[in-house]
């Protein structure tokens, strides 16, 4: 199967996920359909993901023409069984519930050709375990957008236990024609590839607050302004070759003996929850968001995200 198998894709679910998802297959030349179970919704979907592809054009990230092309190349549908049976690809970005995906994922598997391919957007739960209800499980994975799906090129393709690796590779050129950067998950674990890397700096950040090392604000200043500054064009691999890995395994013996090891997220974070300090929803969390607003955090971050792509394109 190469990505010219790919003509038509359903997009289940308009959220924050799937009108950019749509919008990117669309940007590849696939007729991509937003699949909801109510007009409004759908209508708003489609909206949505227009909406964000005028972005890119405004920013420079893609000329008009080529969205204007990509916009036409979008729909959206209430008629499910009908939308799903046409897909050669079918991504769903429903909540983050095993039993509900296993579920969906085996009526998918009943609804579509075989040739079709069955994807999920999971950020985290087994695609093994998702497609174990199916009578296909080699035409289901992975396929996990980042956050916003519009402007972020990663995409991990996570290969379950019985994916079909050529679907896997197929899935992977098809991605890269959108202008994502798709890499491939070999092996189905906990947290796929990026979560597992950014879970490792969450808990270390935490750690690092709860035992008064420094504040919150200091904490995200440094990875603001050190090493996360400098990740997009500067991989971690990258900078342990260019400091030499005899330095290098030195400075990870010492450190790693003082680093959160417990399988578990630090105490603080229960703390927090324990007193309904959930975060920017309920107002507080590890900053106080009556002085904040997450309105304009999110905004800052994607006019950032959107000047480091401009930075790529020149």
């Amino acid at each position: 199967m190469s990505n010219t198998s790919f003509q038509t894709a359903a997009v289940i679910g308009t959220g924050m996920m799937g009108p950019g998802i749509a919008g990117s297959l669309a940007l590849g030349g696939v007729h991509a359909t937003i699949v909801s179970r109510g007009e409004e919704s759908a209508r708003k979907g489609l909206e949505a993901a227009r909406r964000q592809l005028r972005i890119l054009a405004e920013n420079g990230l893609a000329d008009a023409h080529t969205v204007r092309e990509a916009s036409d190349r979008l729909d959206s549908s209430t008629a499910f069984d009908r939308t799903i049976a046409d897909a050669d690809l079918v991504i769903e970005s429903a909540p983050e519930n095993m039993d509900l995906k296993q579920k969906l994922f085996a009526r998918l598997d009943s609804l579509t050709a075989r040739s079709a391919v069955l994807a999920t957007n999971t950020s985290g739960l087994s695609i093994t375990a998702i497609a174990s209800k199916c009578q296909h499980p080699e035409r289901v994975l992975t396929t996990h957008f980042w956050n916003p799906p519009h402007l972020m090129p990663l995409v991990e393709i996570v290969q379950g236990e019985k994916t079909s690796p050529e679907i896997a590779q197929s899935v992977r050129d098809l991605l890269a024609a959108c202008g994502k950067v798709p890499v491939i998950v070999k092996r189905d674990r906990p947290g796929q590839l990026g979560n597992r890397l950014q879970m490792a700096l969450v808990r270390e950040a935490a750690y690092i607050v709860e035992e008064g090392i420094a504040d919150v604000e200091d904490v995200d200043l440094v990875a603001k302004n050190g090493f996360g500054l400098r990740m997009p064009a500067y991989g971690i691999f990258e900078h342990q070759d260019a400091v030499g890995l005899d330095m290098g395994i030195g400075i990870v013996d010492y450190v790693a003996q003082d680093l959160y090891n417990l399988p578990k997220a630090p105490n603080i974070y229960r703390a927090k929850v324990a007193r309904g300090d959930l975060g920017a929803k309920t107002g507080r969390g590890f900053y106080d968001w009556s002085k904040k607003s997450i309105d304009e955090v999110k905004a800052a971050r994607d006019q950032f995200v959107i000047e480091v792509l401009r930075g790529r394109r020149k």
